[in-house]
């Protein structure tokens, strides 16, 4: 038998399991997906018990791949700030909200006013309750289902959730404890000062680990559950946007990583936890211990594709909506610019460097000279522009860029790569298993948590370069004139946006 580790990621629309070698080699991988509910307008939620399967049927399918792996360590990342509210069995009280939800916004200002004004609770924890954070979650629940809330017995987020299905523990590591907001990410631990002046009590929270550590084995349900022996060590993990940096291979000064999943993120690896003035930025921990981690999130990327997928099949009469490479070649059909065509990728409101739920989408500078072509590629070119402009604010706070290692599902599109090219002005690269997102950070971390790797550096050069895209200047003199008029569109349509979100007319 062949020894590999596995990795297991619990993604808004899919469950991912990644099977590697201890040379870093991707052996086998599978996805299962699972459904996501929107119960009201900007609600997101889902049943943790498709998680549970969704684990269960995509490390089937992955060990179906290869009869002859033998798992030595399993790690684990998962969406982040998801509130999974637990009652003294252990069981969910309510489907999970998610974090792309943006039902909290009243409760983050609390959190906010309770700690003192923003600076206060930046001093408490280096960043702001955002919307969609787990922190605000609690206190909607608080507020909004109190006879649950009185039941409330503990608060894990998705992959933590998974965790306690497979090890008996409650337990979580400080990426993904980092993202609740109620956690002090200078000194590694939960800010018991944020916790008293909101009046929740620290017992709700688990115990927060490295991201190395080994968190729990493989229980005998567990074991049974994916096909596995019993006793397994199953390490920390990390939330997804952290842990996918080191799958890039992003440890070292200069080294940017850009995902295009659901959501689009500009992340590096600090030094040292640096001050977040306006808390513009996330600061978390690194799955590194001696490291932590910046990044800026937007809420609309791969998603905004996807809803772009569907709205032509839904518009060309049915039937199967265009695949994404269909698009891609559709969109390469458009030149650079879309011919002066831009398009806001606010569909579920945004974060960074707009923390705004109420803003939205929008095709600005649409013409009757305008096709299909040059919608798509303004599609693809505004989840590019969301990107660039996330890393301005980075700029700001000294941080620069060599390279762009390129992940997550938009990865694979030759287009968007050198789109990103363009307009960070340096080269782009894939690092293999970096296209497998999470869940490939995950088996490497678990490798360093059972010593196959001293540490998350020697993990990160395993990272080995698949495909690289090099700036044309042509191409970014256009895209960086319309990044410059991109950005001026927020403020100028946030009233607007906001105005149209009232019931009356978004009913």
């Amino acid at each position: 038998m062949t020894e590999c580790l596995l990795g297991i990621d619990i993604g808004t629309s899919g469950c991912k399991a990644i099977l590697i070698g201890f040379d870093g080699a991707v052996l086998a991988s599978a996805t299962q997906s699972y459904p996501l509910s929107q119960p009201r307008p900007g609600w997101s939620e889902q049943d943790p018990a498709d998680w549970v399967d969704g684990a269960r049927r995509a490390v089937a399918a992955a060990l179906g791949h290869r009869a002859d792996l033998s798992v030595r360590a399993i790690g684990l990342s998962g969406q982040m700030h998801g509130l999974t509210p637990l009652d003294d069995a252990h069981r969910p009280l309510r489907p999970a909200i998610l974090w792309n939800d943006q039902r909290n916004g009243r409760e983050c200002d609390e959190v906010v006013e309770r700690a003192g004004g923003e600076e206060a609770l930046l001093a408490l924890t280096n960043n702001r309750m955002l919307v969609g954070y787990t922190g605000a979650k609690i206190l909607w629940m608080r507020a909004h289902e109190p006879a649950l809330f009185q039941k409330l017995r503990h608060v894990l987020n998705p992959k933590d959730y998974l965790r306690l299905v497979l090890t008996g523990e409650l337990a979580t590591e400080v990426s993904d404890a980092s993202g609740t907001g109620l956690f002090d990410v200078r000194t590694r631990r939960w800010s018991d000062a944020l916790l008293d002046r909101l009046e929740l009590p620290g017992e709700i929270l688990p115990k927060a680990y490295e991201s190395s550590v080994v968190s729990g084995r493989l229980s005998a349900s567990g074991a049974s559950l994916l096909g596995l022996r019993e006793g397994i060590p199953v390490v920390g993990g990390g939330g997804d946007s952290v842990i996918q940096t080191l799958g890039s291979g992003v440890i070292a000064p200069g080294e940017l990583q850009t995902t295009i999943g659901t959501a689009g993120i500009v992340a590096c690896a600090l030094d040292t936890p640096r001050p977040n003035p306006g808390g513009r930025l996330q600061v978390f921990c690194n799955i590194d211990p001696a490291k932590w981690h910046c990044m800026g999130v937007s809420l609309n990327a791969g998603g905004a594709m996807n809803w772009f997928r569907h709205l032509t099949q839904e518009l060309g009469g049915g039937g199967e909506p265009p695949s994404f490479d269909t698009l891609a070649d559709r969109a390469a059909q458009s030149p650079v610019g879309a011919r002066g065509l831009l398009f806001l990728p606010y569909l579920f409101g945004e974060r960074c460097p707009h923390p705004d739920p109420a803003a939205r989408g929008a095709f600005v500078g649409l013409t009757a000279r305008h096709g299909g072509a040059d919608m798509t590629r303004a599609v693809m070119e505004g989840v590019a522009h969301a990107l660039r402009d996330i890393f301005a604010v980075m700029e700001e706070a000294g941080i620069g860029r060599t390279v762009v290692k390129a992940s997550g599902g938009g990865a694979r599109s030759p287009l968007w790569r050198q789109m990103q090219a363009d307009l960070f002005g340096c080269d782009v690269v894939t690092t293999e298993g970096a296209a497998e997102g999470g869940a490939f950070g995950a088996a490497l971390v678990a490798g360093v948590g059972i010593g196959a790797w001293p540490d998350a550096t020697a993990a990160a050069a395993l990272c080995r370069t698949v495909t690289r895209e090099e700036p044309a200047e042509e191409a970014g003199a256009v895209l960086a004139e319309a990044n410059r008029i991109y950005r001026t569109l927020h403020s100028a349509l946030a009233q607007a946006s906001a105005d149209l979100g009232q019931p009356r007319l978004d009913p």
